[in-house]
């Protein structure tokens, strides 16, 4: 009875000095809320990273020019610096790659203005493809065909579109065969994608599948260097050596110097998932670290309130102490009322955290994955703060003199 007694005070308390309350609880509240998002933020996107990696496969490996994932600006620079893969190379690998199923070749993004009829759209994603490549985009059919080898080798102008297509330029009909002009070239419609909705508030369905050879045709090699994949055998065949076979074809079809670096990057999902961690990691990191600075600047005013709520309460102290309670019952009883004060602001943080993560997710497609371990630390957290930032008070209640404070005049 004696901790909740504590509890129901310190409640009392909270609620008879209601804009005191919300004051002393905001840096908690903003602090704990902080982390709460970050955390699921951070894991959302990690989850999101680490599904779209590894549906590549274990087995998958991807060639550039420079890697996507350098963060390094010198090096970044340096490898800008590089010859463009071409189809030349890509085909030299393919020949050569002798454990490989898979070797497909994809142009860089671009994006055009499509237009069907006298309705159009602007800002879509274009990409030149070779068949194998649509498995590494992650790409299904809600109908139609997928474009094949055929397709590649003949220059054909036929495309794969997003589903944002159909719902700007042809809602209500069957776009499958109807003609469409990109960027001023005429296209006919074999596929349509599945939708997949939208990410970080971008659409994943504004985009366009052509020939990786019409592609190049429209717009040209220059400065639209290709990025190669490759699926090692099956059958025990490691990634390495399938990774060896295609890195020797392409160091002897680029010339590249005995001994001397790569005039490319290859990176495998494990690579590229690896460097996303440690930069999602700092990120995590230096966030917490702002988040923290919340937290103490919120235990800081708990532990002021604290200190009015002893003077205050000093003539009440000092007829508890003359009816028998001891010296541990006061320091238990105000350190149990720090401790409500900050759990209270640690549970709205709580609230505020996932109520803004949700808020964001549904607004822009954020990423965001609630964890339980998250909402725990949070809690754990705000108490230790109340703990910490509460026994200074709750000590000098305890060691009030009962009689100087039944003489006490507020």
């Amino acid at each position: 009875m004696h901790i909740l007694e504590a509890v129901r005070i310190a409640f009392q308390s909270l609620w008879v000095n209601k804009l005191r309350s919300v004051l002393t609880l905001l840096g908690v509240v903003i602090g704990v809320a902080a982390v709460i998002a970050v955390v699921t933020f951070v894991s959302g996107i990690n989850d999101y990273v680490a599904q779209k990696i590894f549906n590549l496969g274990a087995d998958v490996f991807l060639i550039f020019k420079v890697s996507p994932a350098v963060t390094n600006v010198d090096r970044y620079l340096e490898g800008e610096k590089r010859k463009d893969l071409t189809v030349e190379d890509y085909q030299a690998v393919a020949d050569a790659c002798r454990h490989c199923d898979l070797i497909a070749a994809s142009s860089l993004n671009t994006t055009g203005h499509v237009k069907y009829n006298e309705q159009s759209i602007s800002d879509t994603f274009i990409r030149g493809i070779t068949p194998g490549y649509a498995t590494i985009l992650d790409i299904d059919l809600s109908s139609g065909r997928m474009l094949n080898e055929t397709d590649v080798d003949n220059h054909s102008p036929v495309v794969i579109i997003g589903n944002d297509i159909v719902e700007h330029l042809m809602p209500g009909i069957d776009p499958l065969e109807k003609e469409i002009r990109i960027d001023g070239w005429t296209y006919r419609v074999i596929g349509v994608a599945k939708k997949k909705g939208s990410t970080l508030g971008q659409s994943a369905d504004n985009f366009i599948l052509m020939p990786l050879t019409s592609c190049l045709k429209q717009y040209g090699s220059h400065n639209n260097s290709l990025r190669i994949a490759g699926k090692a055998a099956s059958g025990g065949v490691s990634l390495e050596e399938a990774i060896d076979e295609s890195r020797a074809a392409l160091r002897a079809h680029r010339h590249d110097q005995p001994g001397g670096d790569d005039s490319f990057d290859i990176e495998t999902n494990g690579s590229l998932l690896g460097i996303w961690q440690n930069f999602s990691q700092t990120f995590f990191i230096a966030t917490i670290g702002i988040a923290c600075i919340s937290l103490v600047v919120g235990g800081i005013v708990i532990m002021n309130i604290m200190l009015v709520a002893v003077t205050e309460r000093t003539r009440e102290i000092g007829i508890r102490k003359a009816l028998g309670a001891r010296r541990g019952d006061v320091l238990l009883q105000f350190l149990i009322e720090s401790v409500t004060l900050a759990l209270t602001g640690g549970a709205l943080g709580v609230l505020f955290g996932v109520a803004i993560a949700l808020t964001v997710t549904a607004l822009i497609g954020m990423p965001s994955s609630i964890k339980m371990w998250a909402v725990a630390a949070g809690l754990i957290v705000s108490a230790s703060v109340g703990v910490f930032f509460g026994v200074y008070p709750a000590r000098k209640a305890a060691r009030l003199d009962p009689i100087v404070a039944l003489r006490f005049e507020t």
